[in-house]
């Protein structure tokens, strides 16, 4: 695992705690390919702390866990989006509880304090409502017509077969395939079953 903090005395204050569990072997540089852990202290989120982020999950593919003093409801999207699987407040970053965090996160598993949770969950519902739903989307990104194309597809129907029980036509059926295709860099037809299959999107 690695550290990236605010400040040196941050740094060397998580560095002290998490050196005394065995289970950890901290390395300097986040970007190299070694570290399966960052945790990312922070006082307040700026967006090159995001970036440093996202640039420490396309480079490395560590998991990020970050410890922060405070959270806007937008930098709690931002952290969501910059693919930080973990928030710790500050004040509730025990030794223990940070380690816990971190093996979890290891483990590829996530962990938000209660607070944040709820706030989560209450954007996510604002986000559906507002600007998901008035374009006919869902969260999962498909719109009701795509997906009840896909299901049709995956169960084996040929596009007229699929057009004849929707009682739409043959060119809107390839015109949905085509658009989900092409929003998910996806090759094919097939492609796209498989990849609304394996994400849980029908």
């Amino acid at each position: 695992m690695s550290i990236h903090a605010g400040d040196p005395i941050t740094r060397a204050g998580l560095a002290t705690e998490l050196r005394q569990r065995p289970e950890f072997e901290l390395v300097d540089l986040p970007l190299d390919g070694t570290a399966r852990v960052v945790v990312f202290a922070l006082d307040t989120l700026s967006e090159p702390d995001l970036e440093l982020v996202r640039t420490v999950r396309a480079r490395s593919g560590a998991q990020a866990v970050l410890v922060v003093s405070a959270l806007s409801d937008a930098d709690l999207l931002a952290v969501v989006e910059s693919g930080a699987c973990s928030v710790l407040w500050r004040w509730e970053a025990t030794s223990t509880w940070l380690a816990e965090t971190v093996l979890r996160a290891a483990a590829g598993k996530a962990a938000l304090p209660p607070d944040l949770l709820a706030r989560l969950l209450k954007q996510v519902g604002r986000l559906q409502q507002r600007v998901l739903r008035p374009q006919g989307l869902t969260l999962g990104g498909l719109s009701d017509r795509e997906r009840r194309v896909l299901r049709l597809a995956a169960e084996g129907f040929v596009t007229e077969e699929i057009a004849s029980e929707l009682a739409y036509s043959t060119r809107t059926v390839t015109s949905l395939l085509h658009n989900v295709t092409t929003r998910y860099q996806l090759r094919n037809r097939t492609h796209a079953v498989a990849f609304a299959i394996r994400e849980g999107l029908i």
